[in-house]
């Protein structure tokens, strides 16, 4: 499964043409609905291709901007599946994600894509890393409240043989003999059981920081914590070396090699949830008291907050994550009209403060409208 970083989706967030295609709908792994997603999948991209026709497009160049979409449509792609899949179409890009998330089936045209749906698995109320750490076996997974994924982890070592084996050859020879002064001629480290001599202790940290090399590359610009499932030495080692920087202090203690994803995640979810509850409750608490004492500093007026979201002002932004408010914003005299159709010259004005919000470093917390303050559509907190 592959990562979608927060650097693809600033650039998704960046991108502008004159129609950006973004298409949501949920899928299965497993059970028999799985069987209904190709079904689905061809509904949304003919909605896709009517909307184009409507906004001016002919029935052949409609057709030929989704055939990458239709190509899809076949079995291996369908046995690959999350919970959610979103594509990202227009005459110059072309992107899809199979996320953890279970999308409501939307399809939207506008002069760039539409990004809101995406927010739980970008900010505080979401994702989370599982890294499964053994001398024997490196796993990684992608999670969420309800779903766990594992990641491909190609081009870096998922072993500590594999991690050192263009190390000494008189190292490996070790390695592979076992120390002669252990029972059996087995090497301790092996089996996470302790770290033996200082030679030991130097191989497992050269491996750890290949196995954190290569996660900086799948992981690049991620900010979601990390949970560590390991031997108590391993995890407190490669906390010392990793570049990450949001690894949870708190870990999975003991041996992961034989635990399932499904026990991971139990026990990663325990840890994890209270980190995403606090984050969420501590700046509704801060909203509701800037409402009473400094109404300037917060507010749930969406003209309002449109404009403070462009001039980079939003702290925290609450917004109603399956909700719309169609309109248009001009940026050079800030005005706002509001409209009740969804069309290409229209956006999700919504989904406008979203996207600014977070390219300027706010926090969002996207919900449904009774999680959120004051059950608005939308509500924030300004910064001055």
């Amino acid at each position: 499964m592959s990562i979608l970083s927060t650097n693809e989706i600033k650039d998704l967030m960046e991108h502008r043409d004159k129609n950006c295609i973004s298409i949501f709908m949920p899928t299965h792994s497993a059970g028999p609905e799985i069987r209904q997603d190709p079904i689905r999948f061809k509904n949304v991209l003919s909605l896709a291709e009517k909307k184009l026709v409507q906004a001016g497009w002919r029935d052949t160049d409609a057709q030929q901007l989704l055939e990458q979409a239709h190509k899809l449509d076949q079995g291996e792609f369908w046995r690959n599946q999350n919970e959610g899949l979103a594509l990202f179409i227009s005459p110059n890009e072309f992107r899809y994600y199979r996320l953890p998330l279970n999308f409501n089936e939307d399809v939207i045209i506008s002069n760039r894509f539409h990004l809101k749906p995406l927010m739980p698995l970008l900010m505080h109320d979401g994702q989370f890393y599982i890294l499964a750490l053994s001398q024997n076996k490196v796993r990684l997974f992608q999670g969420s409240h309800y779903q766990i994924s594992e990641v491909s982890l190609q081009e870096m070592p998922l072993s500590l043989e594999e991690a050192l084996k263009y190390d000494d050859p008189e190292e490996q020879l070790q390695m592979h003999t076992g120390n002669p002064s252990t029972a059996g001629g087995q090497s301790l480290m092996y089996h996470g059981q302790g770290v033996g001599t200082t030679d030991n202790k130097d191989q497992i940290r050269r491996f750890l920081q290949k196995v954190d090399r290569g996660l900086h590359d799948i992981l690049k610009g991620e900010q979601a914590p990390m949970i560590l499932a390991g031997v108590e030495f391993l995890m407190t080692m490669y906390k010392e070396i990793t570049v990450y920087p949001n690894v949870v202090e708190e870990g999975i203690a003991g041996n992961p090699e034989n635990t399932s994803p499904k026990e991971l995640h139990e026990q990663a979810w325990k840890i994890i949830r209270s980190y995403f509850q606090e984050s969420q409750e501590k700046a509704a608490t801060e909203y509701q008291e800037l409402m009473g004492n400094n109404p300037k500093k917060a507010s749930r007026d969406l003209k309002e907050i449109m404009k403070a979201a462009y001039d980079q002002r939003i702290d925290s932004l609450f917004v109603a994550i399956d909700e719309q408010q169609w309109g248009q914003f001009n940026p050079k005299t800030h005005e706002i009209t509001l409209q009740r159709e969804d069309q290409p010259e229209n956006e999700d004005l919504l989904d406008f403060a979203t996207i600014h919000t977070f390219l300027n470093g706010g926090a969002v917390y996207a919900d449904v409208p009774e999680k959120l303050p004051d059950h608005a559509l939308i509500a924030a907190t300004f910064r001055y």
